[in-house]
Protein backbone atom coordinates (compact mmCIF):
# COMPACT_ATOMS: atom_id res chain seq x y z
CA UNK A 1 0.00 0.00 0.00
CA UNK A 2 1.65 3.31 -0.88
CA UNK A 3 1.76 5.92 2.07
CA UNK A 4 0.15 8.96 1.33
CA UNK A 5 1.94 11.89 -0.26
CA UNK A 6 2.89 14.55 2.76
CA UNK A 7 1.74 18.16 1.52
CA UNK A 8 1.76 20.93 3.76
CA UNK A 9 0.62 25.01 2.66
CA UNK A 10 0.91 27.97 4.44
CA UNK A 11 -0.85 31.52 4.13
CA UNK A 12 1.94 34.33 3.53
CA UNK A 13 1.83 37.73 2.95
CA UNK A 14 3.15 39.34 -0.16
CA UNK A 15 6.57 40.22 1.86
CA UNK A 16 7.96 36.71 2.39
CA UNK A 17 10.50 35.77 0.12
CA UNK A 18 10.45 31.85 -0.02
CA UNK A 19 13.54 30.23 -1.05
CA UNK A 20 13.71 26.76 -2.21
CA UNK A 21 16.14 25.47 0.98
CA UNK A 22 14.22 27.39 3.72
CA UNK A 23 10.84 27.20 5.70
CA UNK A 24 9.27 30.08 6.45
CA UNK A 25 9.32 31.03 9.54
CA UNK A 26 6.81 33.51 9.71
CA UNK A 27 3.38 33.52 11.05
CA UNK A 28 0.53 32.54 9.17
CA UNK A 29 -1.35 35.70 7.45
CA UNK A 30 -4.76 34.85 6.96
CA UNK A 31 -6.32 38.54 6.61
CA UNK A 32 -6.15 41.61 5.02
CA UNK A 33 -8.12 44.39 4.26
CA UNK A 34 -7.73 46.58 0.55
CA UNK A 35 -9.50 49.28 -0.91
CA UNK A 36 -11.41 49.65 -4.22
CA UNK A 37 -8.72 50.36 -7.59
CA UNK A 38 -6.07 47.70 -5.55
CA UNK A 39 -4.99 45.11 -6.56
CA UNK A 40 -3.69 42.89 -3.33
CA UNK A 41 -1.42 40.36 -3.45
CA UNK A 42 -0.64 37.43 -1.25
CA UNK A 43 1.23 33.86 -1.59
CA UNK A 44 0.33 30.46 -0.38
CA UNK A 45 3.72 28.78 0.23
CA UNK A 46 3.54 24.66 0.18
CA UNK A 47 6.04 21.81 0.28
CA UNK A 48 5.78 18.15 -0.25
CA UNK A 49 7.47 15.08 0.63
CA UNK A 50 7.10 13.81 -3.00
CA UNK A 51 8.07 14.83 -6.09
CA UNK A 52 4.56 16.15 -7.76
CA UNK A 53 4.14 18.32 -11.37
CA UNK A 54 1.19 19.76 -12.96
CA UNK A 55 -0.38 20.01 -9.87
CA UNK A 56 -4.07 21.81 -10.13
CA UNK A 57 -4.81 24.59 -7.86
CA UNK A 58 -8.73 25.42 -7.19
CA UNK A 59 -10.18 28.77 -5.76
CA UNK A 60 -13.09 28.88 -3.75
CA UNK A 61 -14.23 32.16 -3.75
CA UNK A 62 -16.43 34.44 -4.73
CA UNK A 63 -13.81 36.44 -6.34
CA UNK A 64 -12.51 33.74 -8.27
CA UNK A 65 -13.01 35.56 -11.40
CA UNK A 66 -10.82 38.27 -9.81
CA UNK A 67 -8.03 36.22 -8.59
CA UNK A 68 -4.98 35.36 -11.16
CA UNK A 69 -2.62 32.88 -9.59
CA UNK A 70 1.24 32.28 -10.94
CA UNK A 71 3.81 30.20 -10.13
CA UNK A 72 7.14 31.82 -8.22
CA UNK A 73 10.07 30.90 -9.99
CA UNK A 74 13.13 31.38 -9.02
CA UNK A 75 16.44 32.88 -11.06
CA UNK A 76 20.15 32.59 -10.33
CA UNK A 77 22.16 35.15 -8.66
CA UNK A 78 26.05 35.20 -9.02
CA UNK A 79 26.04 38.22 -7.50
CA UNK A 80 23.46 39.36 -4.76
CA UNK A 81 25.51 42.13 -3.42
CA UNK A 82 28.33 44.48 -3.42
CA UNK A 83 30.90 44.02 -0.65
CA UNK A 84 30.02 45.05 3.06
CA UNK A 85 26.45 44.91 2.40
CA UNK A 86 24.03 46.33 5.94
CA UNK A 87 22.30 43.60 7.98
CA UNK A 88 18.67 44.72 6.28
CA UNK A 89 19.40 41.85 3.58
CA UNK A 90 18.00 38.01 3.60
CA UNK A 91 21.20 36.60 2.40
CA UNK A 92 24.02 37.16 0.79
CA UNK A 93 25.07 34.08 -1.25
CA UNK A 94 25.17 32.97 -4.55
CA UNK A 95 22.15 30.91 -5.08
CA UNK A 96 18.41 30.89 -6.36
CA UNK A 97 16.18 33.43 -5.80
CA UNK A 98 12.39 33.82 -5.87
CA UNK A 99 11.58 36.45 -8.50
CA UNK A 100 9.67 35.29 -11.87
CA UNK A 101 5.83 35.01 -11.80
CA UNK A 102 4.80 32.71 -14.27
CA UNK A 103 1.20 32.20 -15.33
CA UNK A 104 0.27 28.73 -15.27
CA UNK A 105 0.36 28.19 -18.85
CA UNK A 106 3.87 29.27 -18.75
CA UNK A 107 5.29 27.08 -15.96
CA UNK A 108 3.10 25.08 -13.95
CA UNK A 109 2.76 23.98 -10.39
CA UNK A 110 5.16 21.56 -9.05
CA UNK A 111 6.99 20.70 -5.66
CA UNK A 112 10.14 19.24 -5.53
CA UNK A 113 10.79 16.73 -2.15
CA UNK A 114 11.64 18.76 0.91
CA UNK A 115 11.67 22.16 -1.02
CA UNK A 116 9.61 25.48 -0.13
CA UNK A 117 7.58 26.88 -3.05
CA UNK A 118 4.87 29.02 -3.52
CA UNK A 119 2.07 30.58 -5.39
CA UNK A 120 1.41 34.22 -6.32
CA UNK A 121 -1.85 35.58 -5.54
CA UNK A 122 -3.38 39.27 -7.03
CA UNK A 123 -6.77 40.43 -6.40
CA UNK A 124 -8.13 42.93 -8.79
CA UNK A 125 -10.66 44.91 -7.06
CA UNK A 126 -12.92 47.75 -8.39
CA UNK A 127 -16.28 49.45 -6.97
CA UNK A 128 -18.36 46.22 -8.32
CA UNK A 129 -17.13 44.11 -5.69
CA UNK A 130 -19.13 44.05 -3.10
CA UNK A 131 -17.90 45.80 0.02
CA UNK A 132 -17.54 43.56 3.38
CA UNK A 133 -15.25 39.94 3.98
CA UNK A 134 -14.59 37.72 1.07
CA UNK A 135 -13.62 34.08 1.54
CA UNK A 136 -10.45 32.75 -0.52
CA UNK A 137 -9.20 29.06 -0.52
CA UNK A 138 -7.01 26.53 -2.86
CA UNK A 139 -7.34 23.45 -3.17
CA UNK A 140 -4.12 21.41 -4.26
CA UNK A 141 -4.92 18.33 -6.41
CA UNK A 142 -2.14 15.67 -8.45
CA UNK A 143 -2.17 15.87 -11.94
CA UNK A 144 -3.83 12.44 -11.43
CA UNK A 145 -7.20 14.45 -9.34
CA UNK A 146 -5.59 13.04 -6.41
CA UNK A 147 -6.59 15.62 -3.21
CA UNK A 148 -3.38 16.66 -1.99
CA UNK A 149 -4.34 19.54 0.71
CA UNK A 150 -6.77 22.65 1.21
CA UNK A 151 -5.39 25.90 2.07
CA UNK A 152 -6.60 27.93 5.44
CA UNK A 153 -9.47 30.41 4.31
CA UNK A 154 -7.93 33.88 3.18
CA UNK A 155 -10.12 36.66 4.59
CA UNK A 156 -10.09 39.77 2.38
CA UNK A 157 -12.05 42.74 3.26
CA UNK A 158 -13.08 45.16 0.99
CA UNK A 159 -13.33 49.06 1.85
CA UNK A 160 -16.35 50.72 -0.04
CA UNK A 161 -13.17 53.49 -0.65
CA UNK A 162 -11.63 53.99 -3.74
CA UNK A 163 -8.13 54.81 -4.10
CA UNK A 164 -7.31 57.77 -5.62
CA UNK A 165 -5.31 58.45 -8.76
CA UNK A 166 -1.88 58.43 -8.48
CA UNK A 167 0.04 62.03 -8.70
CA UNK A 168 3.60 60.90 -8.13
CA UNK A 169 4.86 60.79 -11.48
CA UNK A 170 7.08 57.40 -11.92
CA UNK A 171 8.99 56.58 -14.54
CA UNK A 172 11.60 53.23 -14.99
CA UNK A 173 13.39 53.70 -17.66
CA UNK A 174 12.15 51.46 -20.92
CA UNK A 175 15.13 50.44 -22.81
CA UNK A 176 13.47 49.54 -26.58
CA UNK A 177 16.21 47.92 -28.06
CA UNK A 178 16.72 45.66 -25.71
CA UNK A 179 13.59 44.37 -26.84
CA UNK A 180 14.24 44.30 -30.67
CA UNK A 181 17.52 42.27 -29.25
CA UNK A 182 15.85 39.64 -27.14
CA UNK A 183 13.52 39.25 -29.19
CA UNK A 184 15.12 38.87 -32.76
CA UNK A 185 13.02 41.22 -34.47
CA UNK A 186 13.70 44.30 -36.29
CA UNK A 187 13.84 48.18 -34.41
CA UNK A 188 9.92 49.87 -35.21
CA UNK A 189 8.46 46.69 -36.93
CA UNK A 190 5.40 45.85 -36.86
CA UNK A 191 6.32 42.57 -34.51
CA UNK A 192 8.13 45.31 -32.44
CA UNK A 193 5.12 47.94 -31.83
CA UNK A 194 2.93 45.08 -30.94
CA UNK A 195 5.79 43.48 -27.99
CA UNK A 196 6.59 47.51 -27.15
CA UNK A 197 2.73 48.07 -26.30
CA UNK A 198 2.58 44.74 -24.10
CA UNK A 199 5.72 45.78 -21.83
CA UNK A 200 4.10 49.89 -21.72
CA UNK A 201 0.95 48.05 -20.59
CA UNK A 202 2.51 46.33 -17.86
CA UNK A 203 4.20 49.48 -16.79
CA UNK A 204 1.05 51.84 -16.39
CA UNK A 205 -0.43 48.64 -14.79
CA UNK A 206 2.39 49.28 -12.24
CA UNK A 207 1.62 52.62 -11.77
CA UNK A 208 4.19 53.68 -14.33
CA UNK A 209 2.50 57.10 -15.97
CA UNK A 210 6.09 58.20 -17.93
CA UNK A 211 7.92 56.58 -20.13
CA UNK A 212 11.76 57.26 -21.58
CA UNK A 213 11.06 58.18 -25.18
CA UNK A 214 13.64 57.74 -27.72
CA UNK A 215 13.36 60.83 -29.54
CA UNK A 216 17.34 59.29 -30.53
CA UNK A 217 18.72 56.57 -29.23
CA UNK A 218 19.35 57.05 -25.44
CA UNK A 219 22.82 57.31 -24.31
CA UNK A 220 22.81 55.26 -21.27
CA UNK A 221 24.85 52.97 -20.54
CA UNK A 222 27.00 52.90 -23.26
CA UNK A 223 30.73 51.98 -23.37
CA UNK A 224 32.58 55.16 -24.43
CA UNK A 225 33.07 54.69 -28.27
CA UNK A 226 30.66 51.71 -28.19
CA UNK A 227 26.64 51.60 -29.78
CA UNK A 228 24.02 50.48 -28.66
CA UNK A 229 21.26 49.87 -31.60
CA UNK A 230 19.36 52.44 -33.20
CA UNK A 231 16.03 53.15 -31.99
CA UNK A 232 15.48 56.74 -33.08
CA UNK A 233 11.64 58.15 -33.19
CA UNK A 234 13.01 61.25 -35.11
CA UNK A 235 13.30 60.93 -38.71
CA UNK A 236 15.98 63.16 -39.93
CA UNK A 237 17.03 64.34 -43.59
CA UNK A 238 20.16 66.28 -44.24
CA UNK A 239 20.96 68.86 -46.96
CA UNK A 240 23.87 70.89 -46.62
CA UNK A 241 23.74 72.89 -43.41
CA UNK A 242 20.07 72.81 -43.14
CA UNK A 243 18.16 69.73 -41.04
CA UNK A 244 14.30 68.88 -41.77
CA UNK A 245 12.67 66.52 -39.68
CA UNK A 246 9.68 64.02 -39.42
CA UNK A 247 7.75 62.86 -36.25
CA UNK A 248 5.47 60.17 -38.00
CA UNK A 249 7.10 57.03 -36.07
CA UNK A 250 7.09 59.87 -32.69
CA UNK A 251 3.40 60.35 -33.45
CA UNK A 252 2.60 56.54 -33.65
CA UNK A 253 4.64 56.27 -30.31
CA UNK A 254 2.46 58.92 -28.41
CA UNK A 255 -0.99 57.12 -30.10
CA UNK A 256 0.10 53.68 -28.44
CA UNK A 257 1.04 55.48 -24.93
CA UNK A 258 -1.74 57.55 -24.71
CA UNK A 259 -3.70 54.59 -25.60
CA UNK A 260 -2.59 52.56 -22.44
CA UNK A 261 -2.61 55.76 -20.26
CA UNK A 262 0.62 57.14 -20.30
CA UNK A 263 0.14 60.39 -18.65
CA UNK A 264 4.12 62.14 -19.36
CA UNK A 265 6.74 61.84 -22.07
CA UNK A 266 10.20 61.63 -20.54
CA UNK A 267 12.35 62.57 -24.06
CA UNK A 268 15.86 61.05 -24.18
CA UNK A 269 19.17 62.58 -23.34
CA UNK A 270 20.59 64.93 -25.51
CA UNK A 271 24.05 64.74 -24.26
CA UNK A 272 25.80 61.59 -23.18
CA UNK A 273 25.72 60.31 -19.66
CA UNK A 274 28.13 61.27 -16.56
CA UNK A 275 28.86 64.94 -18.25
CA UNK A 276 27.75 65.65 -21.35
CA UNK A 277 30.61 65.78 -23.64
CA UNK A 278 29.59 64.33 -26.64
CA UNK A 279 26.53 64.11 -28.64
CA UNK A 280 24.31 61.15 -28.89
CA UNK A 281 23.81 58.66 -31.83
CA UNK A 282 22.00 60.32 -34.15
CA UNK A 283 21.06 59.35 -37.57
CA UNK A 284 19.92 60.92 -40.70
CA UNK A 285 19.47 60.47 -44.62
CA UNK A 286 21.72 62.51 -46.46
CA UNK A 287 21.33 62.08 -50.42
CA UNK A 288 19.07 58.72 -50.30
CA UNK A 289 21.48 57.27 -47.62
CA UNK A 290 21.24 56.61 -44.42
CA UNK A 291 24.49 58.13 -41.85
CA UNK A 292 25.54 58.49 -38.77
CA UNK A 293 25.42 62.21 -38.04
CA UNK A 294 26.69 62.38 -34.30
CA UNK A 295 27.82 60.46 -31.85
CA UNK A 296 30.98 59.74 -29.97
CA UNK A 297 32.89 61.73 -32.15
CA UNK A 298 30.75 64.73 -31.83
CA UNK A 299 31.89 67.19 -29.55
CA UNK A 300 28.74 68.47 -27.32
CA UNK A 301 29.64 72.24 -27.93
CA UNK A 302 30.84 71.80 -31.28
CA UNK A 303 29.39 74.15 -33.57
CA UNK A 304 27.82 71.25 -36.21
CA UNK A 305 26.12 69.92 -32.91
CA UNK A 306 24.84 73.74 -32.04
CA UNK A 307 23.53 74.72 -35.49
CA UNK A 308 21.60 70.77 -35.08
CA UNK A 309 19.98 71.48 -32.07
CA UNK A 310 18.98 75.32 -33.16
CA UNK A 311 17.24 73.86 -35.65
CA UNK A 312 15.59 70.63 -33.90
CA UNK A 313 14.67 72.13 -31.01
CA UNK A 314 12.56 74.55 -31.83
CA UNK A 315 11.12 72.07 -34.24
CA UNK A 316 10.00 69.89 -31.99
CA UNK A 317 8.51 72.61 -29.50
CA UNK A 318 6.31 73.28 -32.24
CA UNK A 319 4.97 69.60 -32.62
CA UNK A 320 4.58 69.33 -28.68
CA UNK A 321 2.62 72.37 -28.59
CA UNK A 322 1.03 71.29 -32.34
CA UNK A 323 -0.16 68.10 -30.62
CA UNK A 324 -1.01 69.09 -26.86
CA UNK A 325 1.95 67.59 -25.35
CA UNK A 326 3.70 70.70 -24.15
CA UNK A 327 2.24 69.97 -20.70
CA UNK A 328 3.32 66.27 -20.77
CA UNK A 329 6.90 66.33 -21.85
CA UNK A 330 9.63 66.61 -19.84
CA UNK A 331 13.77 66.47 -20.95
CA UNK A 332 16.71 65.36 -20.09
CA UNK A 333 20.47 66.81 -20.49
CA UNK A 334 22.90 64.26 -19.36
CA UNK A 335 22.57 61.28 -16.70
CA UNK A 336 24.54 62.23 -13.13
CA UNK A 337 26.92 64.92 -13.69
CA UNK A 338 29.43 65.57 -11.17
CA UNK A 339 31.30 68.62 -9.95
CA UNK A 340 34.41 67.78 -12.18
CA UNK A 341 32.52 67.69 -15.30
CA UNK A 342 31.07 71.40 -14.81
CA UNK A 343 31.60 73.34 -17.84
CA UNK A 344 30.27 70.17 -20.19
CA UNK A 345 27.06 70.00 -18.23
CA UNK A 346 26.78 74.11 -18.10
CA UNK A 347 27.33 74.12 -21.56
CA UNK A 348 25.05 71.80 -22.62
CA UNK A 349 22.58 73.06 -20.32
CA UNK A 350 22.92 76.47 -21.94
CA UNK A 351 21.93 75.29 -25.20
CA UNK A 352 18.85 73.20 -24.60
CA UNK A 353 17.39 76.17 -21.79
CA UNK A 354 17.67 78.79 -24.96
CA UNK A 355 14.78 76.26 -26.61
CA UNK A 356 13.13 74.83 -24.09
CA UNK A 357 13.09 77.10 -20.85
CA UNK A 358 9.08 76.15 -21.03
CA UNK A 359 9.58 72.81 -20.27
CA UNK A 360 10.66 70.98 -17.33
CA UNK A 361 14.22 69.68 -17.45
CA UNK A 362 15.85 66.99 -14.91
CA UNK A 363 18.39 65.35 -14.24
CA UNK A 364 19.75 62.65 -11.91
CA UNK A 365 22.38 63.93 -9.79
CA UNK A 366 23.46 63.55 -6.23
CA UNK A 367 25.59 66.95 -5.61
CA UNK A 368 23.19 69.57 -4.36
CA UNK A 369 26.13 72.25 -5.48
CA UNK A 370 25.29 71.96 -8.56
CA UNK A 371 21.41 72.63 -8.09
CA UNK A 372 22.82 76.05 -5.95
CA UNK A 373 24.59 77.14 -9.34
CA UNK A 374 21.35 77.05 -11.17
CA UNK A 375 23.18 74.22 -13.46
CA UNK A 376 19.99 71.48 -12.61
CA UNK A 377 16.62 73.05 -12.92
CA UNK A 378 14.84 69.53 -11.76
CA UNK A 379 17.44 67.70 -9.84
CA UNK A 380 16.92 64.08 -8.58
CA UNK A 381 18.76 62.75 -5.67
CA UNK A 382 19.58 59.40 -5.12
CA UNK A 383 17.46 58.28 -2.03
CA UNK A 384 20.53 58.12 0.19
CA UNK A 385 21.92 61.62 -0.66
CA UNK A 386 18.47 63.37 -0.37
CA UNK A 387 18.61 64.73 2.99
CA UNK A 388 20.69 68.23 1.79
CA UNK A 389 17.94 68.21 -0.88
CA UNK A 390 15.21 68.44 1.88
CA UNK A 391 16.93 70.46 4.25
CA UNK A 392 17.47 73.14 1.45
CA UNK A 393 13.77 73.09 0.47
CA UNK A 394 14.10 72.43 -3.28
CA UNK A 395 10.77 72.63 -4.84
CA UNK A 396 9.26 69.53 -6.39
CA UNK A 397 11.66 67.08 -5.47
CA UNK A 398 12.08 63.61 -6.97
CA UNK A 399 14.50 60.68 -6.21
CA UNK A 400 15.96 57.92 -7.53
CA UNK A 401 17.74 54.70 -6.49
CA UNK A 402 20.28 52.19 -8.16
CA UNK A 403 23.40 49.98 -7.39
CA UNK A 404 24.72 52.66 -5.39
CA UNK A 405 21.97 53.15 -2.92
CA UNK A 406 22.88 49.69 -1.31
CA UNK A 407 23.43 50.75 2.01
CA UNK A 408 20.29 51.81 4.41
CA UNK A 409 17.99 52.93 1.83
CA UNK A 410 15.33 51.40 0.23
CA UNK A 411 15.85 49.52 -2.92
CA UNK A 412 15.05 45.85 -4.77
CA UNK A 413 17.75 43.67 -4.75
CA UNK A 414 17.07 40.20 -4.89
CA UNK A 415 18.50 39.69 -1.69
CA UNK A 416 16.77 42.38 -0.20
CA UNK A 417 13.38 41.61 2.08
CA UNK A 418 10.50 42.96 0.29
CA UNK A 419 9.89 45.09 3.23
CA UNK A 420 12.75 47.52 1.88
CA UNK A 421 11.18 47.33 -2.10
CA UNK A 422 7.71 48.78 -0.37
CA UNK A 423 8.74 51.20 2.24
CA UNK A 424 9.49 53.59 -0.58
CA UNK A 425 5.71 54.42 -0.83
CA UNK A 426 5.46 56.06 2.62
CA UNK A 427 8.74 57.73 2.54
CA UNK A 428 7.52 59.42 -0.73
CA UNK A 429 4.06 60.07 1.00
CA UNK A 430 5.61 61.60 4.17
CA UNK A 431 8.05 63.93 2.67
CA UNK A 432 6.05 64.50 -0.47
CA UNK A 433 8.09 64.02 -3.08
CA UNK A 434 6.56 64.88 -6.66
CA UNK A 435 8.70 61.61 -9.09
CA UNK A 436 10.58 58.43 -8.57
CA UNK A 437 12.72 57.36 -11.03
CA UNK A 438 15.03 53.94 -11.45
CA UNK A 439 16.98 53.20 -14.77
CA UNK A 440 16.71 49.64 -15.81
CA UNK A 441 12.30 48.62 -16.44
CA UNK A 442 14.13 45.71 -18.53
CA UNK A 443 17.79 46.50 -19.42
CA UNK A 444 18.69 43.02 -20.43
CA UNK A 445 22.62 43.67 -21.51
CA UNK A 446 25.22 43.58 -19.81
CA UNK A 447 27.19 46.77 -18.17
CA UNK A 448 28.14 50.07 -20.68
CA UNK A 449 25.95 47.43 -23.07
CA UNK A 450 28.91 45.58 -24.67
CA UNK A 451 26.84 41.92 -24.34
CA UNK A 452 23.70 42.64 -26.07
CA UNK A 453 22.95 38.86 -26.45
CA UNK A 454 22.38 38.51 -22.38
CA UNK A 455 19.93 36.09 -21.22
CA UNK A 456 18.07 37.81 -18.11
CA UNK A 457 17.33 34.27 -17.09
CA UNK A 458 20.72 33.09 -16.33
CA UNK A 459 22.37 36.50 -16.01
CA UNK A 460 20.76 38.78 -13.47
CA UNK A 461 23.68 41.20 -12.72
CA UNK A 462 24.43 42.33 -15.94
CA UNK A 463 27.75 40.15 -15.67
CA UNK A 464 28.92 40.82 -12.43
CA UNK A 465 28.38 44.26 -13.18
CA UNK A 466 25.30 45.67 -10.45
CA UNK A 467 23.34 42.89 -7.85
CA UNK A 468 20.87 41.04 -9.08
CA UNK A 469 17.70 43.15 -9.39
CA UNK A 470 19.38 46.74 -10.42
CA UNK A 471 18.75 46.29 -14.16
CA UNK A 472 15.26 45.06 -14.84
CA UNK A 473 11.83 44.57 -13.01
CA UNK A 474 10.57 42.58 -16.36
CA UNK A 475 11.82 39.06 -17.47
CA UNK A 476 11.16 38.42 -21.48
CA UNK A 477 8.10 36.23 -21.75
CA UNK A 478 7.66 34.05 -25.15
CA UNK A 479 5.12 36.92 -25.87
CA UNK A 480 5.67 39.66 -23.71
CA UNK A 481 6.70 40.33 -20.22
CA UNK A 482 7.12 38.05 -17.21
CA UNK A 483 6.72 39.98 -14.29
CA UNK A 484 8.36 39.71 -10.83
CA UNK A 485 7.70 39.66 -6.86
CA UNK A 486 9.73 43.13 -7.40
CA UNK A 487 7.26 44.93 -9.55
CA UNK A 488 4.39 44.00 -7.67
CA UNK A 489 5.83 44.74 -4.62
CA UNK A 490 7.20 48.04 -5.89
CA UNK A 491 3.42 48.78 -7.16
CA UNK A 492 1.99 47.53 -3.72
CA UNK A 493 4.39 50.76 -2.55
CA UNK A 494 2.60 53.22 -4.94
CA UNK A 495 -0.53 51.81 -3.82
CA UNK A 496 0.32 52.79 0.06
CA UNK A 497 1.36 56.25 -1.33
CA UNK A 498 -2.45 56.49 -2.68
CA UNK A 499 -4.37 55.67 0.49
CA UNK A 500 -2.11 57.62 2.51
CA UNK A 501 -3.36 60.55 0.34
CA UNK A 502 -6.98 59.45 0.68
CA UNK A 503 -6.72 59.70 4.29
CA UNK A 504 -5.34 63.05 4.22
CA UNK A 505 -8.07 64.51 2.39
CA UNK A 506 -10.12 63.24 5.40
CA UNK A 507 -8.16 63.89 8.67
CA UNK A 508 -4.91 66.14 7.09
CA UNK A 509 -1.30 65.57 6.39
CA UNK A 510 -0.02 65.74 10.16
CA UNK A 511 -2.29 63.49 11.77
CA UNK A 512 -1.79 60.70 8.54
CA UNK A 513 1.53 60.77 9.20
CA UNK A 514 1.09 60.72 13.38
CA UNK A 515 -1.29 57.47 12.62
CA UNK A 516 1.86 56.12 9.83
CA UNK A 517 4.43 56.15 12.40
CA UNK A 518 2.60 54.84 15.30
CA UNK A 519 4.92 51.82 16.98
CA UNK A 520 8.04 53.66 15.51
CA UNK A 521 11.08 54.43 18.04
CA UNK A 522 11.93 57.18 15.79
CA UNK A 523 10.85 59.91 12.63
CA UNK A 524 10.45 57.44 9.45
CA UNK A 525 13.42 58.76 7.05
CA UNK A 526 14.54 57.46 4.19
CA UNK A 527 17.47 55.95 6.21
CA UNK A 528 15.39 55.16 9.28
CA UNK A 529 12.57 52.85 9.52
CA UNK A 530 12.09 49.07 10.47
CA UNK A 531 14.07 46.39 9.45
CA UNK A 532 13.31 42.88 8.44
CA UNK A 533 10.09 40.78 8.00
CA UNK A 534 7.91 43.60 7.09
CA UNK A 535 4.94 43.35 9.88
CA UNK A 536 5.07 46.59 10.51
CA UNK A 537 4.69 48.14 7.36
CA UNK A 538 1.73 45.21 7.18
CA UNK A 539 -0.02 46.50 10.17
CA UNK A 540 0.96 50.28 9.33
CA UNK A 541 -1.02 49.94 5.93
CA UNK A 542 -4.15 48.27 8.16
CA UNK A 543 -4.43 51.24 10.54
CA UNK A 544 -4.33 53.07 7.09
CA UNK A 545 -7.31 51.44 5.87
CA UNK A 546 -9.34 50.96 8.93
CA UNK A 547 -8.94 54.85 9.37
CA UNK A 548 -10.19 55.58 5.86
CA UNK A 549 -13.25 53.05 6.74
CA UNK A 550 -14.24 55.13 9.48
CA UNK A 551 -15.01 57.70 6.88
CA UNK A 552 -16.86 55.56 4.58
CA UNK A 553 -19.28 53.85 7.22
Amino acid sequence: MNNPVQFETKLLSSLTKVFADETPTEQAFQSASALFGETYSFQVAYTSDTLLKNINVNIDSDLADRILIRSVGLAPSEMPCFQNPDDNVLRTTPGLYPDPLYELNQQSVNAVPEQWRSIWVSVELDESVAAGVHSIQFSFQSEEGESLAVSDVFQLTVIPAALPAQQLIHTEWFHVDCIATQYGVEVFSEAHWTLLERYVDAMVKHGMNMVLTPLFTPPLDTLVGGERPTVQLVKVDVEGDTYTFGFDQLTRWVKMCKKLDVKYFEFSHLFTQWGAKCAPKIMGTVQGEEKKLFGWETDASSEEYRSFLDQFLPSLDRYLKENGLDEQSWFHISDEPDLSQLESYQAASQIVRKHLSDYPIMDALSDLDMYERGLVQRPIPGNNHIEPFLEYGVPDLWTYYCCAQHQEVSNRFFNMPSSRNRIIGLQLYKFGLKGFLHWGFNFWYSQYSIDQKLDPYRSTDAKLAFPSGDSFLVYPGEEGPIESIRLEVLYEAMQDLRALELLEQKIGKEQTIKLLEEGLQEPLTFSVYPKGSGEWLLAARERINQAIASHYA
